[in-house]
Protein backbone atom coordinates (compact mmCIF):
# COMPACT_ATOMS: atom_id res chain seq x y z
CA UNK A 1 0.00 0.00 0.00
CA UNK A 2 1.41 3.36 -1.06
CA UNK A 3 0.45 6.26 1.19
CA UNK A 4 0.29 9.81 -0.09
CA UNK A 5 -0.89 13.09 1.43
CA UNK A 6 -2.98 16.07 0.43
CA UNK A 7 -3.03 19.56 1.90
CA UNK A 8 -4.62 22.90 1.09
CA UNK A 9 -1.48 24.77 0.06
CA UNK A 10 -1.95 28.46 0.88
CA UNK A 11 0.06 31.59 1.52
CA UNK A 12 -0.22 30.90 5.27
CA UNK A 13 0.50 27.15 5.33
CA UNK A 14 3.78 25.25 5.37
CA UNK A 15 5.59 26.11 2.09
CA UNK A 16 4.86 23.47 -0.51
CA UNK A 17 8.51 22.77 -1.35
CA UNK A 18 9.27 22.12 2.32
CA UNK A 19 6.23 19.87 2.60
CA UNK A 20 7.28 17.93 -0.50
CA UNK A 21 10.80 17.37 0.85
CA UNK A 22 9.45 16.27 4.22
CA UNK A 23 6.98 13.84 2.62
CA UNK A 24 9.65 12.23 0.43
CA UNK A 25 12.13 11.99 3.32
CA UNK A 26 9.51 10.07 5.31
CA UNK A 27 8.88 7.57 2.53
CA UNK A 28 5.47 8.85 1.49
CA UNK A 29 4.54 8.21 -2.12
CA UNK A 30 2.69 11.29 -3.33
CA UNK A 31 1.57 14.84 -2.67
CA UNK A 32 -1.74 16.21 -3.97
CA UNK A 33 -2.97 19.79 -3.82
CA UNK A 34 -6.43 21.25 -4.58
CA UNK A 35 -7.65 24.14 -6.71
CA UNK A 36 -9.94 27.11 -6.36
CA UNK A 37 -9.24 30.03 -8.67
CA UNK A 38 -11.21 32.36 -6.39
CA UNK A 39 -14.15 32.25 -3.99
CA UNK A 40 -16.91 34.79 -4.67
CA UNK A 41 -17.78 36.68 -1.48
CA UNK A 42 -21.55 36.25 -1.95
CA UNK A 43 -21.30 32.63 -0.73
CA UNK A 44 -24.69 31.68 -2.16
CA UNK A 45 -23.42 28.13 -2.58
CA UNK A 46 -23.28 26.36 0.81
CA UNK A 47 -19.95 24.84 1.87
CA UNK A 48 -19.50 21.24 0.69
CA UNK A 49 -18.11 20.37 4.11
CA UNK A 50 -21.49 20.89 5.78
CA UNK A 51 -20.04 23.66 7.95
CA UNK A 52 -21.81 26.99 8.46
CA UNK A 53 -18.81 28.91 7.10
CA UNK A 54 -16.35 27.92 4.42
CA UNK A 55 -12.87 27.32 5.93
CA UNK A 56 -10.39 30.10 5.20
CA UNK A 57 -8.02 27.90 3.20
CA UNK A 58 -10.57 27.66 0.37
CA UNK A 59 -10.04 31.31 -0.48
CA UNK A 60 -6.26 31.20 -0.08
CA UNK A 61 -5.29 28.23 -2.26
CA UNK A 62 -2.20 28.45 -4.42
CA UNK A 63 -2.37 27.65 -8.11
CA UNK A 64 -1.92 23.87 -8.10
CA UNK A 65 0.33 23.49 -11.13
CA UNK A 66 2.71 26.24 -10.03
CA UNK A 67 2.79 24.78 -6.51
CA UNK A 68 3.48 21.27 -7.83
CA UNK A 69 6.33 22.58 -9.98
CA UNK A 70 8.00 23.75 -6.76
CA UNK A 71 7.31 20.37 -5.16
CA UNK A 72 8.70 18.41 -8.11
CA UNK A 73 11.83 20.55 -8.35
CA UNK A 74 13.02 19.65 -4.84
CA UNK A 75 12.16 15.92 -4.93
CA UNK A 76 13.21 12.90 -6.96
CA UNK A 77 10.61 10.18 -6.40
CA UNK A 78 7.51 11.87 -5.01
CA UNK A 79 4.46 11.72 -7.28
CA UNK A 80 2.85 15.16 -7.57
CA UNK A 81 -0.84 15.47 -8.28
CA UNK A 82 -3.85 17.71 -8.35
CA UNK A 83 -6.58 16.79 -5.93
CA UNK A 84 -8.53 18.19 -7.47
CA UNK A 85 -8.12 20.37 -10.56
CA UNK A 86 -11.31 22.06 -11.78
CA UNK A 87 -11.04 21.13 -15.44
CA UNK A 88 -14.25 22.82 -16.56
CA UNK A 89 -12.94 26.19 -15.37
CA UNK A 90 -9.68 25.97 -17.31
CA UNK A 91 -8.74 26.51 -20.94
CA UNK A 92 -7.87 22.97 -22.08
CA UNK A 93 -5.15 23.97 -24.54
CA UNK A 94 -3.25 26.05 -21.99
CA UNK A 95 -3.79 23.47 -19.23
CA UNK A 96 -2.65 20.60 -21.44
CA UNK A 97 0.59 22.48 -22.14
CA UNK A 98 1.18 23.25 -18.44
CA UNK A 99 0.50 19.68 -17.31
CA UNK A 100 2.68 18.19 -20.07
CA UNK A 101 5.49 20.59 -19.19
CA UNK A 102 5.30 19.68 -15.50
CA UNK A 103 5.28 15.96 -16.32
CA UNK A 104 8.21 16.36 -18.72
CA UNK A 105 10.31 18.33 -16.23
CA UNK A 106 9.47 16.04 -13.30
CA UNK A 107 10.40 12.87 -15.16
CA UNK A 108 6.85 11.58 -15.47
CA UNK A 109 5.67 12.04 -11.89
CA UNK A 110 2.37 13.87 -12.49
CA UNK A 111 -1.10 12.57 -11.62
CA UNK A 112 -4.10 14.63 -12.69
CA UNK A 113 -6.97 14.38 -10.24
CA UNK A 114 -9.94 16.31 -11.60
CA UNK A 115 -13.43 17.14 -10.40
CA UNK A 116 -16.67 18.63 -11.67
CA UNK A 117 -16.80 21.36 -9.02
CA UNK A 118 -19.42 22.46 -6.51
CA UNK A 119 -19.20 26.27 -6.31
CA UNK A 120 -21.89 27.69 -8.59
CA UNK A 121 -20.65 31.29 -8.43
CA UNK A 122 -17.03 30.35 -9.09
CA UNK A 123 -18.04 28.43 -12.23
CA UNK A 124 -20.29 31.24 -13.42
CA UNK A 125 -17.36 33.65 -13.31
CA UNK A 126 -15.55 31.29 -15.69
CA UNK A 127 -18.57 31.21 -18.01
CA UNK A 128 -19.54 27.65 -17.07
CA UNK A 129 -23.23 27.09 -16.18
CA UNK A 130 -23.49 24.65 -13.29
CA UNK A 131 -25.75 22.26 -15.21
CA UNK A 132 -23.09 21.82 -17.94
CA UNK A 133 -20.08 21.25 -15.67
CA UNK A 134 -19.87 17.48 -16.24
CA UNK A 135 -20.06 17.76 -20.03
CA UNK A 136 -17.54 20.62 -20.12
CA UNK A 137 -15.16 18.64 -17.91
CA UNK A 138 -15.44 15.63 -20.23
CA UNK A 139 -14.80 17.73 -23.32
CA UNK A 140 -11.79 19.48 -21.77
CA UNK A 141 -10.20 16.20 -20.68
CA UNK A 142 -10.72 14.62 -24.10
CA UNK A 143 -9.22 17.71 -25.74
CA UNK A 144 -6.19 17.57 -23.43
CA UNK A 145 -5.72 13.86 -24.06
CA UNK A 146 -5.65 14.51 -27.81
CA UNK A 147 -2.92 17.13 -27.36
CA UNK A 148 -0.89 14.81 -25.14
CA UNK A 149 -1.28 11.81 -27.43
CA UNK A 150 -1.19 12.92 -31.04
CA UNK A 151 1.61 14.46 -33.04
CA UNK A 152 -1.04 16.38 -34.96
CA UNK A 153 -3.98 16.79 -32.60
CA UNK A 154 -7.47 18.05 -33.33
CA UNK A 155 -10.68 18.33 -31.37
CA UNK A 156 -13.87 19.04 -33.22
CA UNK A 157 -16.31 21.67 -32.06
CA UNK A 158 -19.88 20.50 -31.55
CA UNK A 159 -22.46 21.35 -34.16
CA UNK A 160 -24.64 23.15 -31.61
CA UNK A 161 -21.77 25.27 -30.35
CA UNK A 162 -21.83 23.73 -26.87
CA UNK A 163 -18.11 23.00 -27.02
CA UNK A 164 -15.16 24.64 -28.71
CA UNK A 165 -12.62 22.71 -30.71
CA UNK A 166 -9.28 23.38 -32.30
CA UNK A 167 -7.89 22.77 -35.76
CA UNK A 168 -5.07 20.24 -36.39
CA UNK A 169 -2.26 21.45 -34.18
CA UNK A 170 1.20 20.69 -32.81
CA UNK A 171 1.80 20.76 -29.09
CA UNK A 172 4.96 19.65 -27.37
CA UNK A 173 6.34 18.52 -24.99
CA UNK A 174 4.37 15.31 -24.74
CA UNK A 175 3.94 14.05 -21.19
CA UNK A 176 5.97 11.04 -20.11
CA UNK A 177 3.42 9.43 -17.81
CA UNK A 178 0.20 9.94 -19.73
CA UNK A 179 -0.56 11.48 -17.26
CA UNK A 180 -3.10 9.28 -15.45
CA UNK A 181 -6.43 11.03 -14.89
CA UNK A 182 -8.59 10.31 -11.84
CA UNK A 183 -12.03 11.76 -11.20
CA UNK A 184 -12.87 12.78 -7.64
CA UNK A 185 -16.37 12.64 -6.24
CA UNK A 186 -19.15 10.50 -4.85
CA UNK A 187 -20.13 7.11 -6.23
CA UNK A 188 -23.01 6.91 -8.69
CA UNK A 189 -23.97 5.98 -12.26
CA UNK A 190 -22.99 9.35 -13.74
CA UNK A 191 -19.63 9.34 -11.98
CA UNK A 192 -18.78 5.81 -13.05
CA UNK A 193 -19.88 6.46 -16.64
CA UNK A 194 -17.37 9.31 -16.82
CA UNK A 195 -14.60 7.27 -15.19
CA UNK A 196 -15.20 4.36 -17.56
CA UNK A 197 -15.22 6.54 -20.66
CA UNK A 198 -12.19 8.80 -20.32
CA UNK A 199 -10.37 8.41 -16.98
CA UNK A 200 -7.90 5.98 -15.49
CA UNK A 201 -9.48 5.84 -12.07
CA UNK A 202 -11.77 7.12 -9.34
CA UNK A 203 -10.92 9.15 -6.23
CA UNK A 204 -13.67 8.60 -3.64
CA UNK A 205 -13.44 11.63 -1.37
CA UNK A 206 -13.06 10.51 2.23
CA UNK A 207 -12.97 6.88 1.16
CA UNK A 208 -16.23 5.72 2.75
CA UNK A 209 -18.40 3.19 0.96
CA UNK A 210 -15.69 2.04 -1.43
CA UNK A 211 -16.37 -1.69 -1.11
CA UNK A 212 -20.08 -1.29 -1.83
CA UNK A 213 -19.35 0.88 -4.89
CA UNK A 214 -16.79 -1.40 -6.56
CA UNK A 215 -19.28 -3.72 -8.33
CA UNK A 216 -20.99 -0.77 -10.04
CA UNK A 217 -17.66 0.70 -11.09
CA UNK A 218 -16.54 -2.67 -12.43
CA UNK A 219 -19.79 -3.05 -14.37
CA UNK A 220 -19.39 0.41 -15.95
CA UNK A 221 -15.85 -0.44 -17.02
CA UNK A 222 -16.94 -3.77 -18.49
CA UNK A 223 -19.68 -2.04 -20.49
CA UNK A 224 -17.09 0.37 -21.84
CA UNK A 225 -14.86 -2.57 -22.84
CA UNK A 226 -11.95 -1.51 -20.69
CA UNK A 227 -10.04 -2.84 -17.66
CA UNK A 228 -11.25 -2.07 -14.16
CA UNK A 229 -10.44 1.50 -13.15
CA UNK A 230 -7.95 2.07 -10.37
CA UNK A 231 -9.26 3.48 -7.09
CA UNK A 232 -7.46 5.91 -4.77
CA UNK A 233 -9.36 6.76 -1.55
CA UNK A 234 -8.68 10.47 -1.15
CA UNK A 235 -8.53 12.79 1.86
CA UNK A 236 -8.83 9.97 4.37
CA UNK A 237 -7.76 9.80 8.01
CA UNK A 238 -5.69 6.62 7.85
CA UNK A 239 -5.22 3.88 10.41
CA UNK A 240 -3.39 0.58 10.03
CA UNK A 241 -6.73 -1.24 10.02
CA UNK A 242 -8.16 1.04 7.32
CA UNK A 243 -5.12 0.67 5.08
CA UNK A 244 -5.17 -3.11 5.47
CA UNK A 245 -8.87 -3.09 4.58
CA UNK A 246 -8.22 -1.09 1.42
CA UNK A 247 -5.37 -3.41 0.48
CA UNK A 248 -7.70 -6.41 0.76
CA UNK A 249 -9.94 -4.69 -1.80
CA UNK A 250 -7.03 -4.49 -4.23
CA UNK A 251 -6.40 -0.78 -3.67
CA UNK A 252 -2.74 0.17 -4.07
CA UNK A 253 -2.67 3.81 -2.95
CA UNK A 254 -4.46 5.90 -0.34
CA UNK A 255 -4.15 9.66 0.13
CA UNK A 256 -4.33 11.02 3.67
CA UNK A 257 -5.50 14.49 4.63
CA UNK A 258 -3.11 16.96 6.28
CA UNK A 259 -4.17 20.09 8.17
CA UNK A 260 -3.53 23.33 6.31
CA UNK A 261 -1.15 25.03 8.70
CA UNK A 262 2.46 25.89 9.51
CA UNK A 263 5.22 23.30 9.79
CA UNK A 264 4.86 22.83 13.55
CA UNK A 265 1.26 21.71 12.96
CA UNK A 266 1.83 19.66 9.81
CA UNK A 267 5.05 17.77 10.59
CA UNK A 268 3.76 15.81 13.62
CA UNK A 269 0.84 14.55 11.50
CA UNK A 270 3.22 13.71 8.67
CA UNK A 271 5.36 11.73 11.14
CA UNK A 272 2.29 9.85 12.31
CA UNK A 273 1.38 8.92 8.75
CA UNK A 274 4.95 7.89 7.97
CA UNK A 275 4.78 5.24 10.71
CA UNK A 276 1.99 3.57 8.71
CA UNK A 277 4.12 3.07 5.58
Amino acid sequence: MRLGVTMFTTDLAMPVHELARAAEERGLASLYVPEHTHIPVSRRTPPPTGQDALPEEYRRTLDPLVALAYAAAVTERLRVGTGILLAAQRDPIVTAKAVATLDHLSGGRVVLGIGFGWNVEEMADHGVPYRTRRQVTRDHVLAMRALWRDDVARFDASADGSRAGFEPSWSWPKPISGPPVYIGGAAGPKMFAHVAEYADGWMPIGGRGVKAALPALREACEKAGRPMARVIPFGTLPTREKLDYYAELGIEETVASLPSGPADVVLPVLDKYARLT
